[in-house]
């Protein structure tokens, strides 16, 4: 669970003025959830897919409040666009109860209402179900995948301009994928579902993890744009927005560092397949972890934009860790180029 951390005696200017942002979001969170109260709004729990071991699984899932008896519009089932996502009123620090099996486990959401948790698990490998309800509400069910503990290689995968074509600035990007592009305005890369289709076929049992930096709000939208791809199901890994405690906005880039951490950290015996694109981050961030836990990487797979893509996605990255990392490198503009060379190394 995220704290709310208070900044030090020695906290900068800058830092306490950061701090004032997220309190001023705290309290107009607070006012639109007793508004929401007062027009009958009750709280709902939104499941996300889970991963773990058999031993120990990571629950993910959002408190929202909704109508009564309604169908949420941050439900997987229901199709909407992409700003109204961000109507939904989150429960601050929401307490969740999550059956598994005949055990029970209470857990608290943090400040946007997010459940990010570990809990003790005694699970067979595979897909299983969970149930979550938070005061007092219907019990949900969650799909959860537990990993083969004899498996060695799993996959973690960007999401834009790997696997979902977006043709725009990247100052734009959040923006317009977030506040205006339903799932069916967006477009796959060539090739890429079949590639880690292939993927996860050749290594039965292992984790399928998607990372990026969009935000939990439009969880349901992109995991409906991989099912109608026929991308390989998996949980994904988003951040939530706003200030926090010693910033205006999260950072991106340290979402996807820490989760890579804490993926090594889950799966110590796992080498993993490091997919991503060439547009600025993604292998600087990669190389970074391939350095620090080099027996945790299989190959750095990365997709090569197209000079128009290149040019709106501000330049391509300068590949940097590619000299000093141990893991191989492979480079292709599409996944049938890129699972080419994933047979070459014998991982599909």
């Amino acid at each position: 669970m995220r704290n709310r951390e208070q900044p030090g005696p020695g906290a900068s200017k800058a830092a306490l003025t950061l701090h004032r942002a997220a309190r001023i979001d705290d309290a107009w969170l607070d006012w639109r959830a007793r508004r929401g109260r007062k027009r009958g709004l009750v709280a709902t729990v939104i499941p996300y897919t889970g991963y773990g071991s058999p031993t120990l699984l990571r629950v993910l899932a959002r408190v929202l409040l909704t109508k009564p008896d309604a169908t949420p519009a941050a439900a997987p089932s229901q199709r909407v666009r992409g700003w109204r996502s961000f109507t939904s009123i989150p429960v601050v620090s929401a307490t969740v109860t999550i059956d598994v099996g005949d055990e029970s486990h209470t857990v608290q959401a943090d400040r946007g209402g997010v459940i990010d948790a570990e809990i003790p698990v005694d699970l067979e490998p595979g897909w299983q179900q969970i149930t979550l309800r938070s005061e007092g509400s219907r019990p949900v069910v969650s799909n959860v995948f537990i990993s083969n503990p004899e498996v060695r290689v799993g996959v973690i995968s960007d999401i834009d301009d790997t696997v979902m074509v977006t043709l725009l600035p990247r100052p734009l990007l959040a923006a317009w994928n977030t506040f205006v592009l339903d799932e069916h305005a967006r477009t796959p890369v060539p090739g890429m579902a079949v590639m880690l289709e292939r993927l996860v076929r050749k290594h039965p049992g292992a984790p399928m993890i998607y990372l990026s930096t969009g935000a939990w709000n439009v969880a349901p939208t992109l995991s409906r744009f991989l099912s109608r791809h026929l991308y390989p199901s998996g949980a994904l890994l988003l951040t939530d927005w706003g200030p926090t405690h010693d910033r205006l906005f999260r950072s991106g880039r340290q979402h996807k560092a820490d989760n890579l951490r804490r993926l090594a950290a889950e799966f110590p015996d796992i080498r993993w397949l490091l997919v991503g694109d060439d547009g600025q981050h993604d292998e600087e961030i990669y190389g970074e972890f391939a350095e620090e836990f080099p027996g945790n990487v299989a190959a750095i797979a990365i997709r090569q934009l197209s000079p128009g893509e290149a040019v709106l996605a501000g330049g391509r990255s300068k590949g940097e860790g590619r000299d000093t990392t141990a893991a191989p490198w492979i480079f292709a503009p599409d996944g049938a180029g890129l699972l080419e060379q994933l047979e070459e190394l014998g991982l599909v």
